[in-house]
């Protein structure tokens, strides 16, 4: 009996050694470029649209606004399964994995098709809602019922990432996003202006390029998975229901999931107090924002690959290693973001000339470059606030201190950014700046809160992993 508990514990071991052994970099720079080609998938539509119709482009936008929002249903299930799979692989409970696949994917599923079809027949209230203008509902609609009617692919295609994070294999995700993007240019080609141009369909060409390239994504995730990943995705896992493992999902996930639709609202808010300051201030905030994101998908990498270590070491029961894994990250992580920043301050004069070399905005260009810099050099400020977020928010979840980071989130979000951004921004005169000013003060502050909660060690005894179950690696050195 010794013997089998001792050969448990060195497999136990073992196993999380190979992921919490590795190095930040080698799980991050996958999770860089994958999170760069989802945005550029995002965008692809859009740009080959753009020399297509210009009515299409706002029909897909709008779409994509509606969608953007149905999705985040979705990150309650799964990004708790990041943080659950993390957690029980740490611990050496391989038993329980497949049925915690076997669930967050069905879940995800089911709830997606529910979605799609309230997206397919019901697209042309839900376009209605955003008083999306007339000359483009015909094109937003046709785009939504094709993407929108097969979204349950993003849905279990998001779930099989977070399973890959959390094993280790990043570059799965990567390598899935990079095909999609391959797929989806070349598929927009042909029916925008290639062979299938003669068909007509134009958006809805697009949208069945898009659902194609998904469709596809999500077949190579599960050959991944049966090839790589060492567990089994089986109806046989449902019977009986596994209650317990959905009710821990939910736990998890719902806190997390409440503050992406809290900061999803708060930014729409934000928007439209920008609206109101004219074509300056809007084009600014775009490009400020494009420009931002190199600094926010560094910090982002980083993050999720500092959160896949931090589970597993939870799951393992060391929560000393977490604790020096998270503080090593954050210095190296706030040197590279403020460089990074500071960098998009100092040369944003030239950045922001490439966006306003149009002809039609010849006579604001000087105007945009200027606010452009200001903002960017309060964008310093604020990217030390967010790298803090991003590591240490999501260090506190992989830990299973989920409630704390979601309630201090939405109050921040709302106290600073929408309150203080209305009223330095609106109220005070001080336009763009102001609003930025109290985006920055919101990352800050929350930035300090959670420093100090990880300092203290509240996060401490919250894993998700029943205390009888987890192994000690107290001798794991820290790399």
């Amino acid at each position: 009996m010794s013997e089998q508990t001792d050969s448990n514990g060195s497999e136990r071991k073992a196993s999380a050694d190979n992921i919490v052994n590795s190095s930040v970099f080698k799980l991050a720079w996958p999770i860089f470029v994958q999170a760069l080609l989802a945005m550029l998938l995002g965008y692809a539509d859009t740009l080959m649209l753009s020399g297509y119709d210009q009515n299409a482009v706002g029909a897909i936008g709008n779409a994509n606004q509606i969608l953007g929002f149905l999705t985040l249903a979705f990150t309650v299930i799964s990004s708790a399964s990041g943080i659950v799979v993390a957690q029980y692989l740490g611990a050496g409970q391989k038993d329980k994995i497949n049925r915690i696949y076997t669930v967050c994917i069905a879940f995800n599923f089911l709830l997606s098709l529910l979605i799609s079809g309230v997206v397919f027949f019901g697209s042309n209230m839900l376009l209605t809602l955003l008083h999306t203008p007339a000359e483009m509902t015909g094109n937003a609609r046709s785009y939504m019922r094709i993407v929108g009617g097969f979204i349950f692919t993003q849905a279990v295609l998001d779930t099989m990432s977070r399973i890959f994070q959390s094993n280790g294999k990043t570059v799965f995700g990567m390598i899935i996003s990079l095909g999609m993007n391959i797929l989806n240019v070349f598929g927009n080609y042909l029916f925008l202006y290639g062979p299938l141009k003669s068909l007509g369909l134009g958006v809805s060409g697009v949208a069945v390029s898009t659902t194609f390239s998904r469709i596809t994504g999500l077949c190579a995730a599960f050959v991944f998975f049966g090839l790589f990943i060492d567990g089994r995705i089986s109806v046989k896992y449902l019977k009986p229901f596994p209650k317990d493992v959905l009710k821990t999902l939910l736990r998890i996930g719902i806190p997390t999931a409440g503050e992406n639709i809290s900061y999803n609202v708060s930014q729409l808010f934000v928007t439209g107090f920008v609206n109101t300051l004219g074509i300056v201030a809007i084009n600014t905030k775009i490009y400020a924002t494009i420009l931002s994101n190199f600094a926010y998908l560094y910090s982002l990498s980083v993050a999720m690959a500092t959160t896949i270590i931090v589970g597993h070491a939870i799951g393992a029961g060391n929560y000393d290693f977490a604790y020096r894994r998270v503080n090593k990250t954050m210095r190296s992580a706030l040197i590279v973001s403020a460089c990074i920043a500071c960098t998009n301050f100092m040369i944003s004069p030239v950045t922001l000339s490439l966006f306003t070399h149009s002809p039609e905005i010849a006579d604001i260009s000087s105007q945009i470059i200027g606010l452009g810099h200001k903002v960017l050099f309060v964008g310093i400020f604020l990217e030390f606030g967010r790298t803090s977020n991003l590591v240490i928010i999501n260090s506190l979840k992989a830990s299973g201190d989920v409630k704390f980071p979601t309630y201090l989130g939405i109050i921040a979000m709302w106290s600073c950014t929408v309150v203080c951004g209305y009223i330095l921004g609106i109220l005070c005169g001080f336009g763009l700046v102001g609003i930025w000013i109290a985006m920055a003060a919101d990352e800050v502050i929350r930035g300090i809160i959670v420093a100090i909660r990880w300092k203290h060690g509240t996060w401490r005894g919250k894993s998700v992993v029943q205390k009888q179950e987890q192994g000690s690696l107290s001798d794991i050195p820290l790399h």
